[in-house]
């Protein structure tokens, strides 16, 4: 089972949709998915439950990521069996749960903690690890993904840590640009110090620890306009940008054989554009865009949008799989 974090400490870029989306198109291609929110915002909760579902959601303590979480914030005991709720035959979530945030200072104080060897402090580091790990084994899953939030906070170190690869979605502006000089170097020094932690693991302790592998495979870039079939000029200013600073930051190698534009950079997974008026009608039908019918509205110029949807994700995710190691064939 292959565990991918979608990341960017910039927010506003479309990080969510991109994860719904992806786990949609997985799915469709027919992978088994298990897709934890991890954000306190639980955007991509709301984003698969309808609005009658996310409030049921919510009328029992238990059947969020947070509720797992309950018996070992509250020292009664580790983590519980995480609540899996099924949407459709093929996607498992882990419902986010905006509780979640008051998990941050506790995962901020077991930290240090782990350098000394304290077992309590290697299973608070380790849950998120071990909630996925739990329930995409239960779900007998082909792929994990994680969405978290855009900040370099505690809960997004070890949801980081519970990742083999991280991809980040980007937009086309200056912002996304110093978010990955931010998370670059982030990313090498928690990976340093996590192995750091692996070496001093108290002997004889009963839990799967994450390796902490947080691979960057590549970035997307987001939700920029068109004319003429090619990117409008402010955006494609940024868009050049964007491949060494990818070397740089993130790969933290210098790269003078760079691209010059992400079309032609091989760390590109893709680069999806405005779906316009798409995306408020899918949220409405409840459904990806790809799916969307004429009866939801999607009729004439609509109608050919949800198609270039549809190809647009489908090679996203081949690319992704690809990266992965998985095989995924449209």
């Amino acid at each position: 089972m292959k565990t991918v974090a979608f990341f960017n400490n910039k927010g506003g870029v479309g990080k969510t949709s991109l994860v719904y989306h992806l786990a949609w198109m997985f799915a469709d291609l027919g992978k088994r998915v298990i897709v934890a929110d991890l954000d306190p915002q639980s955007n991509l909760t709301s984003a698969f439950l309808s609005e009658e579902a996310y409030e049921l959601l919510f009328s029992g303590s238990v059947r969020t990521v947070h509720g797992a979480l309950v018996p070992l914030i509250n020292g009664t005991g580790d983590i519980s069996e995480p609540y899996i709720d099924a949407i459709g035959d093929r996607i498992g979530l882990l419902p986010g749960d905006l509780s979640l945030s008051r998990f941050e200072d506790k995962l901020s104080r077991e930290w240090p903690s782990c350098v000394d060897g304290d077992p309590r402090s290697f299973r608070v580091i380790s849950s998120f690890f071990r909630l996925i790990k739990n329930a995409a084994d239960r779900f007998q899953a082909d792929v994990a993904f994680i969405d978290i939030g855009p900040n370099l906070g505690a809960i997004n170190r070890s949801a980081l840590l519970s990742s083999d690869y991280v991809v980040i979605p980007l937009a086309p502006d200056l912002y996304s640009l110093q978010g990955m000089k931010n998370l670059g170097p982030t990313l090498r020094d928690w990976r340093g110090q996590w192995n750091d932690r692996l070496a001093r693991k108290p002997t004889g302790l009963d839990i799967s620890l994450p390796r902490g592998g947080m691979e960057p495979i590549g970035y997307i870039l987001m939700r920029h306009s068109i004319r003429l079939d090619r990117p409008v000029k402010s955006f494609d200013r940024w868009m050049t940008k964007m491949p060494a600073a990818y070397s740089d930051f993130v790969l933290g190698v210098e790269d003078e054989t760079s691209a010059e534009h992400p079309s032609r950079d091989r760390y590109c997974l893709g680069m999806l554009k405005d779906y316009r008026s798409l995306m408020p009608m899918a949220l409405e039908a409840n459904k990806p865009i790809f799916h969307l019918t004429a009866a939801d509205g999607a009729i004439g110029a609509h109608y050919a949008y949800v198609k270039d949807a549809r190809d647009d994700f489908g090679k996203l995710a081949c690319r992704i799989a690809n990266q992965i190691g998985m095989d995924l064939s449209p």
